[in-house]
């Protein structure tokens, strides 16, 4: 399942990319995070719950930074496992300057694999879970440029 969008914000590029490539800043954006480590620059494991309706998906997230241009692109290749499920996905985002370096554009993709009995749900029934996870960690996120632009 691939989601993408665009997403513009009140802070210079490179403001954004800052939040973007702190692994605190990432954590706050996670919906359902219980515990976040960096193992270093490039590997971050994250335990979550992530809400599936009728109940929630424990998962253990393995993030590897996988491809970075400072301060335009950056690739993220994540691996998940919980019971009922193991998640593959890959996430990418691209930044450019929006009206002359005051605010930043975000163009942002995810394709999303789960598998076992939580992806045999089909197509149909996770995209609003999907979409609704996208939605709160892109407010979330939001929230810490707001936050970094502040300080």
């Amino acid at each position: 399942m691939k989601v993408s969008g665009e997403r513009t914000f009140a802070a210079p590029r490179e403001v954004v990319w800052q939040v973007l490539n702190d692994p605190t800043a990432m954590a706050a954006t996670i919906p359902g995070v219980e515990s976040f480590d960096v193992q270093d620059e490039q590997h971050w494991r994250a335990n979550v719950k992530i809400p599936l309706g009728l109940g929630t998906l424990g998962m253990t997230l393995n993030m590897e930074k996988v491809e970075q241009r400072e301060p335009e692109l950056a690739r993220l290749a994540i691996k998940g496992e919980g019971v009922g499920a193991m998640l593959n996905m890959t996430t990418a985002f691209a930044l450019s300057e929006d009206g002359g370096g005051g605010s930043t554009k975000m163009d942002w993709e995810a394709d999303v694999h789960l598998a076992g009995p939580v992806g045999s749900m089909g197509q149909r029934v996770l995209q609003p879970i999907v979409s609704q996870q996208v939605q709160q960690v892109l407010a979330s996120l939001d929230e810490q440029v707001a936050k970094a632009q502040a300080q």
